[in-house]
């Protein structure tokens, strides 16, 4: 599929989440999340992270530089959302859409050497940055239904439920 339609997906549901939880409230950032032992605040930290996750991955690639997702591996991923889960509901919300947009920023910006490059994931698996739209659209739409505010499996985009569903029947035949 081409790359230019999963930005546009992945900038639609970003558009999406960030009304979702515009109107949340900071008791509503405190309740359970679909996620076992995490709150709505604690996806929240995790959306915002692994933006910037992602933005490191693009300002390393830029650089010719295979960079890691998390510095600190999977440790200091948990470490950071956990760290952020708490704050205020201003707070989450302005770190969400802080990082979309340096996000969508860093996509706008990359060169097709940066396209070309690869990032390592917190398990230590390489990805190619050309990957990283889809897996960030992954992120945002499943963490949307995790919320536990109204979507689900069936407000899922069509694009996007055709694209995991080939990279799902891809990864079972291997």
């Amino acid at each position: 599929m081409d790359l230019d339609d999963q930005v546009v997906g992945c900038a639609a549901s970003h558009q999406l989440l960030l009304a979702a939880i515009d109107d949340m409230t900071q008791e509503q950032c405190r309740e359970p999340s679909l996620l076992a032992d995490w709150t709505r605040g604690h996806v929240l930290s995790h959306l915002a992270r692994n933006a910037m996750s992602h933005v490191h991955l693009f300002e390393c690639a830029s650089r010719g530089e295979v960079g890691e997702q998390y510095p600190g591996g999977y440790q200091a991923r948990i470490a950071g959302i956990d760290s952020h889960a708490g704050d205020s509901q201003k707070d989450l919300v302005q770190a969400v859409r802080q990082s979309v947009y340096a996000l969508e920023g860093a996509w706008a910006g990359a060169s097709a050497q940066t396209w070309a490059g690869s990032g390592k994931q917190a398990t230590g698996a390489l990805i190619p940055m050309h990957d990283i739209v889809f897996l960030r659209w992954r992120e945002v739409v499943i963490h949307l239904t995790d919320l536990g505010i109204g979507y689900g499996f069936s407000t899922w985009p069509e694009l996007y439920v055709r694209m995991e569903l080939g990279r799902q029947v891809q990864m079972w035949a291997s």
